[in-house]
């Protein structure tokens, strides 16, 4: 996006819809990414390098990602631990292709000359398929003689080689589940770029624009979707999984397209086409401010802007930068991929006033190039998760097995769900839902049970997902109904239960007994109300596992529960 205006994609999204939904990953558990910036230097007045490097260290900004290597900036970003990427443009690609003695020299020139920066990655190109097809054939051949100078040099451990793809690499980017590669790269260019990374080491990366989306068709698409905030989300009926933003569905349609890519090839399947390699890497992802370039006093100066879309404001770009970070940050994962590592850059640093291309390519900054800020965003404490949706036990879910995987990896993940918290008596021989007896439908009972008693966790390493609509066949071996009663699960903690609580306490749940000086007032705890208003809400409503569900904050039991004097 930086050398070049970002033309509007052939976009398939039809969506409304930003809260975020957290799929934790139980049996493995997400790790948490990192985040830095985008750093160009396509403006007047910038501020020199030295002074950049203070300003990053002041708000905690650990990477940055240069668009050359400026010999300025690597020599000021030397010996402060902060990691550097550096990037072969676009007009260097069909030379460092053509002449491995070219690409050694720019190697030792920007890379080896620089001992005392951390330089982590070399980007060959930018948006290549994007933005200058016709260097397409060059890619590869470059990236590899970049590689092999690094090898040469002693870097190659340290020094990983990338290439930034815009999404219009995808054919469709909505629903997810329907991303794969364009037929004009996936078998020529996609396959052999991939199996390479996968030899060297490195990732796969894109940028991410779901502002982009949004400027081109705001007719189409939810501005809170896009934003991270609270919105009705979007199902994706391929695989049954709820979309809450764009960034999500955007890099889950990417590892639909990887995963396509992968069963049409007749070769062996390295570490990213076989899905082992979880990692979500991105180089850009930003959203225009419209806040001017060199400051506020000098707005006025930019003439008219044609190409900025109301939605580029101040706010609107903190909300999802913010956002963004403390996503990343918090190791959230995406729907279709929960334990997914996600780590990548803020574009971008500075408002570029210099940029060519559409009004809003030169206010995508967090600062203005004088280092002020635009707004403010923290890459160290990041704020509260976005919003997820209002509990609502009518809004039910399942965690089924996926029949994709071994039968040995979903019986290591059904034995682990038996052993740590699933009732698995009902699958057991002769009893109610030991028929039929296969793999997939015991692992999706088990699968299922610790999900509704473990506050939504459904991972088990990749051998299970969670849907929105009952599965077919589901067998239900609860107890009868009248024997039931619904209670708080306080594994979710006390904001999660308050929720929940006034939902139930404003949708029928007669909660008056919970009031000071009613009988189940004492003890006057979390889950003690909770339960409460939970249990009276399930027998108002069927006594159904869906009227006890609470976005995993209620769960059924089979013995009457008392807490103190308060009997359910």
């Amino acid at each position: 996006m930086h050398a070049q205006t970002y033309k509007s994609m052939a976009l398939t999204h039809l969506l409304v819809g930003a809260a975020l939904l957290s799929l934790a990953c139980f049996f493995s558990g997400s790790e948490a990414g990192t985040v830095g910036v985008c750093y160009g230097m396509m403006a007047s007045k910038l501020i020199k390098p030295p002074a950049v490097v203070q300003l990053l260290k002041r708000n905690g900004i650990t990477m940055v990602h240069l668009y050359d290597a400026n010999p300025e900036a690597l020599t000021a970003l030397a010996n402060t631990n902060i990691k550097v990427g550096v990037s072969l443009p676009n007009q260097y690609l069909a030379l460092a292709a053509g002449s491995t003695l070219y690409a050694l020299q720019w190697v030792q020139s920007n890379v080896k000359a620089y001992p005392g920066t951390k330089i982590n990655h070399v980007a060959v190109g930018n948006e290549v398929f994007h933005q200058q097809p016709e260097l397409t054939p060059q890619l590869l051949p470059a990236m590899k003689n970049i590689q092999a100078a690094l090898v040469s040099v002693g870097l190659a451990d340290a020094v990983k080689v990338v290439t930034p793809i815009a999404l219009d690499a995808l054919t469709k980017s909505f629903p997810p589940s329907e991303g794969q590669f364009r037929d004009d790269i996936a078998q020529s260019v996609m396959r052999p770029l991939i199996d390479f990374l996968d030899r060297t080491g490195s990732h796969l990366t894109f940028n991410y624009y779901p502002y982009l989306a949004y400027r081109d068709h705001p007719d189409q698409i939810n501005l809170d979707y896009v934003l991270f905030r609270p919105n009705k989300g979007q199902l994706d009926k391929g695989t049954g999984l709820m979309y809450y933003n764009m960034f999500d569905a955007m890099v889950d349609a990417v590892f639909h397209a990887v995963e396509k890519l992968s069963s049409s090839s007749e070769h062996g399947r390295g570490r990213i086409l076989s899905g082992s390699d979880s990692s979500a890497s991105f180089i850009e992802s930003g959203s225009a401010n419209g806040g001017g370039t060199t400051g506020p006093a000098a707005a006025d100066n930019l003439g008219e802007q044609k190409s900025v879309s109301a939605a580029a404001t101040p706010a609107n770009a903190q909300t999802y930068n913010n956002n963004l970070i403390s996503k990343i940050l918090r190791g959230t994962g995406t729907p279709y991929k929960p334990n997914a590592v996600i780590s990548g850059y803020i574009f971008s640093l500075f408002n570029e006033d210099l940029k060519p291309g559409d009004d809003d390519e030169r206010s995508f900054g967090l600062f203005y190039p004088n280092g002020t800020p635009v707004y403010k965003v923290d890459f160290v404490n990041p704020g509260p998760a976005p919003a997820t949706p209002t509990p609502t036990p009518a809004g039910s879910s399942w965690c089924t097995a996926n029949a994709a995987v071994s039968d040995k990896q979903l019986q290591d993940a059904l034995d682990y769900a038996c052993a740590n918290g699933a009732d698995c008596s009902a699958i057991q021989p002769g009893k109610t839902c030991y028929q039929p007896n296969t793999v997939v439908a015991h692992a999706s009972y088990a699968f299922n049970d610790f999900y509704q008693r473990k506050s939504g966790t459904c991972d088990f390493n990749g051998a299970a997902s969670i849907v929105y609509q009952k599965p077919t066949g589901t067998c239900d071996a609860s107890a009868p109904a009248a024997a039931s009663w619904c209670v708080a699960n306080t594994a979710v903690g006390d904001t999660r239960l308050q929720a929940a609580l006034d939902y139930a306490c404003s949708n029928g749940a007669d909660c008056s007994a919970i009031q000071r000086g009613g009988r189940c007032f004492d003890p006057d705890t979390k889950e003690v109300h909770a339960s409460y208003a939970f249990n009276d809400y399930y027998k108002r409503n069927g006594r159904t596992e869906q009227s006890c569900n609470f976005d995993g904050c209620g769960s059924v039991v089979h013995q009457q529960p008392k807490y103190g004097n308060c009997v359910l």
